[in-house]
Protein backbone atom coordinates (compact mmCIF):
# COMPACT_ATOMS: atom_id res chain seq x y z
CA UNK A 1 0.00 0.00 0.00
CA UNK A 2 1.74 3.47 -1.49
CA UNK A 3 0.08 6.22 1.08
CA UNK A 4 2.28 9.79 1.58
CA UNK A 5 0.17 10.45 4.57
CA UNK A 6 -2.01 9.19 6.59
CA UNK A 7 -3.67 12.21 8.07
CA UNK A 8 -2.26 15.10 6.52
CA UNK A 9 -4.01 17.90 7.83
CA UNK A 10 -3.78 16.72 11.43
CA UNK A 11 -0.65 15.95 11.29
CA UNK A 12 0.72 19.44 11.03
CA UNK A 13 -2.18 20.65 13.54
CA UNK A 14 0.15 18.22 16.25
CA UNK A 15 3.23 19.42 15.07
CA UNK A 16 2.37 22.72 15.64
CA UNK A 17 1.14 21.41 19.37
CA UNK A 18 4.23 19.68 19.82
CA UNK A 19 6.43 22.67 19.32
CA UNK A 20 4.01 24.93 21.59
CA UNK A 21 4.61 22.40 24.42
CA UNK A 22 8.69 22.17 23.90
CA UNK A 23 10.59 23.27 26.97
CA UNK A 24 7.08 23.06 29.38
CA UNK A 25 6.64 20.57 31.79
CA UNK A 26 3.63 18.21 30.59
CA UNK A 27 1.26 15.73 31.85
CA UNK A 28 0.04 13.12 29.63
CA UNK A 29 -3.47 12.12 30.84
CA UNK A 30 -6.05 9.02 30.34
CA UNK A 31 -9.35 8.16 31.14
CA UNK A 32 -10.10 6.19 34.45
CA UNK A 33 -9.78 2.17 33.94
CA UNK A 34 -7.40 2.74 31.45
CA UNK A 35 -7.36 0.23 28.70
CA UNK A 36 -4.99 -0.88 25.94
CA UNK A 37 -5.42 2.13 23.84
CA UNK A 38 -4.84 4.43 26.84
CA UNK A 39 -1.90 2.92 27.85
CA UNK A 40 -0.23 2.64 25.01
CA UNK A 41 -1.25 6.35 23.61
CA UNK A 42 -0.07 7.33 26.81
CA UNK A 43 3.64 5.54 27.18
CA UNK A 44 3.67 6.42 22.72
CA UNK A 45 2.58 10.68 23.33
CA UNK A 46 4.98 10.84 27.06
CA UNK A 47 7.85 9.32 25.10
CA UNK A 48 7.98 11.49 21.90
CA UNK A 49 7.14 14.66 23.82
CA UNK A 50 10.78 13.82 25.64
CA UNK A 51 12.08 13.03 22.36
CA UNK A 52 11.60 16.96 21.36
CA UNK A 53 12.66 18.86 24.64
CA UNK A 54 9.38 18.07 26.84
CA UNK A 55 9.23 17.13 30.13
CA UNK A 56 6.59 14.70 29.78
CA UNK A 57 4.99 12.62 32.36
CA UNK A 58 2.22 9.88 31.98
CA UNK A 59 -0.28 10.13 34.35
CA UNK A 60 -3.00 7.98 35.41
CA UNK A 61 -6.17 8.01 37.92
CA UNK A 62 -6.44 4.12 38.24
CA UNK A 63 -3.14 1.58 38.11
CA UNK A 64 -2.07 0.00 35.07
CA UNK A 65 -3.99 -3.40 34.47
CA UNK A 66 -1.88 -5.94 35.44
CA UNK A 67 -1.86 -7.68 31.33
CA UNK A 68 -0.40 -3.88 30.09
CA UNK A 69 2.33 -3.44 32.76
CA UNK A 70 4.81 -5.11 30.41
CA UNK A 71 4.27 -2.04 27.62
CA UNK A 72 5.20 0.53 30.22
CA UNK A 73 8.56 -0.18 29.84
CA UNK A 74 10.51 2.71 31.10
CA UNK A 75 8.13 5.21 30.72
CA UNK A 76 7.68 7.69 33.51
CA UNK A 77 3.78 6.75 34.59
CA UNK A 78 2.79 7.33 37.91
CA UNK A 79 -1.20 7.77 39.79
CA UNK A 80 -2.62 10.62 40.17
CA UNK A 81 -2.50 10.23 43.99
CA UNK A 82 0.99 10.54 43.62
CA UNK A 83 1.50 13.40 41.53
CA UNK A 84 3.04 16.73 42.44
CA UNK A 85 1.95 19.19 39.58
CA UNK A 86 4.90 21.79 39.33
CA UNK A 87 3.87 24.39 36.46
CA UNK A 88 2.53 21.53 34.34
CA UNK A 89 0.38 21.46 31.69
CA UNK A 90 -2.21 19.18 30.38
CA UNK A 91 -2.57 16.63 27.49
CA UNK A 92 -5.20 14.24 27.08
CA UNK A 93 -5.80 11.33 25.19
CA UNK A 94 -8.16 8.96 24.71
CA UNK A 95 -10.64 11.04 27.14
CA UNK A 96 -13.88 11.64 24.96
CA UNK A 97 -15.29 13.67 28.39
CA UNK A 98 -13.14 15.74 30.64
CA UNK A 99 -14.30 14.17 33.53
CA UNK A 100 -13.24 10.96 32.69
CA UNK A 101 -9.49 11.96 34.02
CA UNK A 102 -11.00 11.32 37.39
CA UNK A 103 -11.62 14.68 40.07
CA UNK A 104 -8.60 15.14 41.51
CA UNK A 105 -6.72 15.95 37.78
CA UNK A 106 -9.86 17.97 36.71
CA UNK A 107 -9.58 19.94 40.15
CA UNK A 108 -6.00 20.20 39.19
CA UNK A 109 -6.61 21.18 35.59
CA UNK A 110 -8.73 23.37 34.70
CA UNK A 111 -7.88 24.17 31.01
CA UNK A 112 -6.13 21.01 28.95
CA UNK A 113 -3.88 22.07 26.23
CA UNK A 114 -4.09 18.99 23.79
CA UNK A 115 -7.24 16.53 23.52
CA UNK A 116 -6.08 13.85 21.21
CA UNK A 117 -8.60 11.36 20.80
CA UNK A 118 -10.94 8.99 18.18
CA UNK A 119 -14.73 8.72 20.23
CA UNK A 120 -17.18 10.27 18.24
CA UNK A 121 -18.49 11.97 21.26
CA UNK A 122 -15.32 13.70 22.09
CA UNK A 123 -16.53 17.38 23.65
CA UNK A 124 -13.73 18.90 22.02
CA UNK A 125 -12.47 20.30 25.65
CA UNK A 126 -9.06 21.26 24.45
CA UNK A 127 -7.42 24.34 23.91
CA UNK A 128 -6.33 22.57 20.82
CA UNK A 129 -8.65 19.27 19.71
CA UNK A 130 -7.40 16.78 17.45
CA UNK A 131 -10.37 14.50 16.73
CA UNK A 132 -10.35 11.79 14.76
CA UNK A 133 -13.32 9.81 14.88
CA UNK A 134 -12.98 7.72 11.68
CA UNK A 135 -9.70 5.78 13.36
CA UNK A 136 -9.94 2.89 14.82
CA UNK A 137 -7.87 3.84 18.27
CA UNK A 138 -6.39 7.39 19.74
CA UNK A 139 -2.80 4.83 19.14
CA UNK A 140 -3.35 4.43 15.46
CA UNK A 141 -4.03 8.12 15.22
CA UNK A 142 -0.52 9.08 17.18
CA UNK A 143 1.11 6.39 15.37
CA UNK A 144 -0.14 8.07 11.91
CA UNK A 145 1.33 11.27 12.95
CA UNK A 146 4.56 10.19 14.10
CA UNK A 147 4.76 8.55 10.31
CA UNK A 148 3.61 11.12 8.52
CA UNK A 149 5.92 14.02 10.25
CA UNK A 150 9.02 11.61 10.72
CA UNK A 151 9.18 11.38 14.42
CA UNK A 152 11.63 9.31 15.59
CA UNK A 153 9.06 5.38 17.20
CA UNK A 154 11.67 3.82 19.50
CA UNK A 155 10.56 0.17 20.17
CA UNK A 156 8.94 0.89 23.44
CA UNK A 157 6.38 2.95 21.20
CA UNK A 158 5.81 0.93 18.32
CA UNK A 159 4.76 -1.62 20.90
CA UNK A 160 2.92 0.93 22.90
CA UNK A 161 1.00 1.88 19.39
CA UNK A 162 0.54 -2.08 18.06
CA UNK A 163 -1.29 -3.13 21.43
CA UNK A 164 -3.11 0.37 21.79
CA UNK A 165 -4.16 -0.86 17.94
CA UNK A 166 -4.47 -4.26 18.61
CA UNK A 167 -7.18 -4.06 21.80
CA UNK A 168 -9.19 -1.33 20.07
CA UNK A 169 -9.82 -3.41 17.29
CA UNK A 170 -10.37 -6.24 18.80
CA UNK A 171 -7.29 -7.98 17.26
CA UNK A 172 -8.37 -6.12 14.13
CA UNK A 173 -12.03 -7.87 13.75
CA UNK A 174 -13.99 -4.46 14.53
CA UNK A 175 -15.64 -2.23 11.67
CA UNK A 176 -13.40 0.31 12.60
CA UNK A 177 -10.64 -1.23 11.46
CA UNK A 178 -9.47 -0.04 7.97
CA UNK A 179 -6.82 -0.75 5.36
CA UNK A 180 -4.66 2.31 6.82
CA UNK A 181 -5.21 0.43 10.27
CA UNK A 182 -2.82 -2.37 8.98
CA UNK A 183 -0.95 -0.49 7.27
CA UNK A 184 0.29 1.20 10.26
CA UNK A 185 0.06 -2.02 12.11
CA UNK A 186 2.96 -3.25 9.32
CA UNK A 187 5.12 -0.04 9.85
CA UNK A 188 5.22 -0.01 13.50
CA UNK A 189 5.99 -4.12 13.49
CA UNK A 190 9.43 -2.65 11.36
CA UNK A 191 10.11 0.43 14.23
CA UNK A 192 9.72 -2.67 16.72
CA UNK A 193 6.50 -3.83 17.58
CA UNK A 194 5.94 -7.63 18.58
CA UNK A 195 2.82 -9.24 17.55
CA UNK A 196 3.19 -12.15 19.41
CA UNK A 197 4.45 -10.89 22.48
CA UNK A 198 1.57 -8.78 22.44
CA UNK A 199 -0.71 -11.30 22.21
CA UNK A 200 0.75 -13.51 24.89
CA UNK A 201 0.72 -10.39 27.33
CA UNK A 202 -2.57 -9.98 26.33
CA UNK A 203 -4.32 -13.37 26.20
CA UNK A 204 -2.15 -15.51 27.81
CA UNK A 205 -1.40 -14.57 31.00
CA UNK A 206 -5.07 -14.62 32.69
CA UNK A 207 -5.51 -15.37 36.02
CA UNK A 208 -7.52 -18.02 37.61
CA UNK A 209 -9.94 -15.18 39.32
CA UNK A 210 -10.48 -13.73 35.96
CA UNK A 211 -11.55 -17.23 34.56
CA UNK A 212 -13.91 -17.63 38.19
CA UNK A 213 -15.75 -13.86 36.97
CA UNK A 214 -16.18 -15.40 33.37
CA UNK A 215 -17.89 -18.43 34.61
CA UNK A 216 -20.35 -15.58 36.86
CA UNK A 217 -20.96 -13.88 34.01
CA UNK A 218 -21.55 -16.28 31.82
CA UNK A 219 -24.17 -17.76 33.92
CA UNK A 220 -25.98 -14.51 34.29
CA UNK A 221 -26.31 -14.45 30.48
CA UNK A 222 -29.67 -13.60 29.61
CA UNK A 223 -31.78 -12.44 26.47
CA UNK A 224 -33.54 -9.76 25.58
CA UNK A 225 -35.81 -8.53 22.46
CA UNK A 226 -36.17 -11.92 20.85
CA UNK A 227 -31.95 -12.88 21.11
CA UNK A 228 -31.18 -9.53 19.26
CA UNK A 229 -29.77 -8.14 22.76
CA UNK A 230 -28.17 -10.43 25.29
CA UNK A 231 -27.21 -8.92 28.88
CA UNK A 232 -24.53 -10.31 31.67
CA UNK A 233 -24.43 -8.92 35.15
CA UNK A 234 -21.55 -8.60 37.39
CA UNK A 235 -23.54 -8.36 41.08
CA UNK A 236 -22.40 -6.43 44.17
CA UNK A 237 -19.83 -8.81 46.04
CA UNK A 238 -18.96 -10.99 42.64
CA UNK A 239 -15.31 -9.35 42.94
CA UNK A 240 -14.46 -10.25 46.26
CA UNK A 241 -16.22 -14.01 45.98
CA UNK A 242 -14.09 -14.77 42.71
CA UNK A 243 -11.03 -12.95 44.15
CA UNK A 244 -11.16 -11.14 40.29
CA UNK A 245 -10.48 -7.43 40.47
CA UNK A 246 -12.49 -4.38 38.27
CA UNK A 247 -9.97 -5.19 35.49
CA UNK A 248 -10.68 -8.85 34.99
CA UNK A 249 -13.90 -7.29 33.72
CA UNK A 250 -12.47 -5.94 30.31
CA UNK A 251 -13.34 -7.97 27.25
CA UNK A 252 -16.29 -9.83 29.01
CA UNK A 253 -18.87 -7.89 27.50
CA UNK A 254 -17.57 -9.57 24.19
CA UNK A 255 -18.95 -12.98 25.18
CA UNK A 256 -22.00 -11.90 24.96
CA UNK A 257 -22.30 -9.98 21.60
CA UNK A 258 -20.37 -12.77 20.04
CA UNK A 259 -23.58 -14.99 19.94
CA UNK A 260 -25.01 -15.97 16.85
CA UNK A 261 -27.89 -14.01 16.27
CA UNK A 262 -27.12 -11.20 18.90
CA UNK A 263 -26.72 -7.60 17.53
CA UNK A 264 -25.95 -5.81 20.87
CA UNK A 265 -23.87 -6.84 24.05
CA UNK A 266 -24.43 -5.42 27.68
CA UNK A 267 -22.57 -5.69 30.52
CA UNK A 268 -23.75 -4.08 33.93
CA UNK A 269 -21.52 -4.27 36.77
CA UNK A 270 -22.63 -2.97 40.42
CA UNK A 271 -20.35 -1.65 42.72
CA UNK A 272 -20.91 -0.91 45.90
CA UNK A 273 -23.86 1.00 44.41
CA UNK A 274 -22.26 2.41 41.84
CA UNK A 275 -23.41 0.90 38.63
CA UNK A 276 -21.04 0.74 35.07
CA UNK A 277 -22.85 -0.27 31.95
CA UNK A 278 -20.74 -1.28 28.84
CA UNK A 279 -22.36 -1.87 25.24
CA UNK A 280 -20.85 -3.50 22.37
CA UNK A 281 -22.79 -3.59 18.71
CA UNK A 282 -21.81 -5.81 15.67
CA UNK A 283 -22.51 -3.24 13.66
CA UNK A 284 -22.18 0.97 13.48
CA UNK A 285 -25.99 1.09 12.57
CA UNK A 286 -26.91 0.42 16.00
CA UNK A 287 -25.11 3.45 17.47
CA UNK A 288 -24.48 2.48 21.02
CA UNK A 289 -23.35 5.55 22.04
CA UNK A 290 -26.08 7.24 21.67
CA UNK A 291 -28.32 4.85 24.22
CA UNK A 292 -25.03 5.78 26.45
CA UNK A 293 -25.17 9.32 25.91
CA UNK A 294 -28.74 8.86 27.24
CA UNK A 295 -26.95 7.69 30.89
CA UNK A 296 -24.25 10.39 30.47
CA UNK A 297 -22.23 7.97 28.96
CA UNK A 298 -20.55 7.92 25.60
CA UNK A 299 -18.56 5.95 23.17
CA UNK A 300 -18.10 4.75 20.05
CA UNK A 301 -20.93 3.59 17.84
CA UNK A 302 -20.00 -0.14 18.18
CA UNK A 303 -18.61 0.63 21.83
CA UNK A 304 -19.90 2.89 24.31
CA UNK A 305 -20.09 2.90 27.95
CA UNK A 306 -22.03 4.33 31.13
CA UNK A 307 -21.84 5.12 34.76
CA UNK A 308 -24.70 5.60 37.45
CA UNK A 309 -24.60 6.33 40.98
CA UNK A 310 -26.67 5.39 43.49
CA UNK A 311 -28.95 2.49 42.12
CA UNK A 312 -29.31 -1.12 41.79
CA UNK A 313 -29.13 -3.52 38.70
CA UNK A 314 -32.58 -4.65 39.72
CA UNK A 315 -33.30 -0.51 39.61
CA UNK A 316 -31.65 0.12 36.41
CA UNK A 317 -32.39 -2.94 34.12
CA UNK A 318 -35.67 -1.82 33.21
CA UNK A 319 -34.74 1.48 32.46
CA UNK A 320 -31.76 0.09 29.94
CA UNK A 321 -33.95 -2.12 28.63
CA UNK A 322 -36.61 0.50 27.90
CA UNK A 323 -33.75 2.73 26.59
CA UNK A 324 -32.77 0.15 24.13
CA UNK A 325 -36.39 -0.70 22.82
CA UNK A 326 -37.24 3.22 21.82
CA UNK A 327 -33.58 3.36 20.19
CA UNK A 328 -34.10 0.30 18.48
CA UNK A 329 -37.60 1.52 17.38
CA UNK A 330 -36.15 4.72 16.19
CA UNK A 331 -33.86 2.36 13.74
CA UNK A 332 -36.92 1.42 12.38
CA UNK A 333 -36.35 -2.52 14.09
CA UNK A 334 -39.11 -2.22 16.88
CA UNK A 335 -38.48 -4.74 19.52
Amino acid sequence: MTKTAFFPEQSQQFAASVEQLKGKKVAVIGHLRPDGDCIGSIVALARVLRQHGVDAIGINRDEVPANLKAFVGDTPLILAEDFQPDGHVAVTVDCADKKRIGDRLVELFPEVALNVDHHLSNKEYGQQNVIIATASATAEILAGFYMDLGYEIDAITAQALYVGIATDTGQFRFPSTSPETFEIARRLCEHGARPAAAAHELYECESFAKIKLLQYFLNSLTMEFDGRVCVGLIENGVYDATGATIDDSEGLVDYARSIAGVDIGVLIENRDGALKGSLRAKNSFYRVDQVAKLFNGGGHACAAGLNVENSSIEEFYPQLMQALSKHLASLGQPA
